[in-house]
């Protein structure tokens, strides 16, 4: 993150950061057991891989919550859209060896360089606007209010 804040930057260019918490995950966990939640992890990475370039990082923060970097947009619209693709992505159950489970994302979107130019600026303001999301019922986009 520090390296792409910094390419942003130089380049004169966004930098969109995406926070992703699954909502209800913790059911998933209790009724299926850890594995089956272990292995819908490892199934999130790779539908979020799957949903966003190639270009872009897609990380584990820990528990249930994951962040895409998305380098190089010139516009808002460019992070509200992939989070909107990622959205569409996670409306298709996850098969977990015979289980079908529908797993739904709360997201969180913050902006380089509106909404700060550090690390720690651009995770605060997206993780508040996850929790937004979260707060509005989740399976949705919220971006972070600008920076004051």
């Amino acid at each position: 993150l520090k390296t792409a804040l910094a390419r942003a930057r130089r380049d004169d260019r966004l930098l969109s950061l995406l926070f992703i918490d699954l909502d209800r995950f913790k059911e998933v966990n209790d009724t299926l057991g850890h594995a089956m939640g272990d292995l819908l992890l490892q199934r999130v990475a790779q539908r979020l891989m799957e949903s966003v370039r190639g270009s872009d990082t897609v990380a584990r923060l820990g528990g249930d919550e994951f962040v895409v970097l998305l380098e190089g947009g010139q516009a808002r619209e460019h992070a509200t859209a992939a989070a909107e693709k990622i959205l569409v992505a996670f409306s298709h159950p996850f098969d977990l060896e015979g289980n079908r489970v529908h797993i739904q994302p709360s997201i969180g979107v913050a902006i380089y360089p509106e909404h700060g130019g550090e690390e720690h600026h651009l995770l605060g303001h997206a993780d508040e606007a996850m929790y937004v999301s979260k707060k509005s019922g989740g399976n949705q986009v919220r971006v972070a209010r600008p920076a004051k």
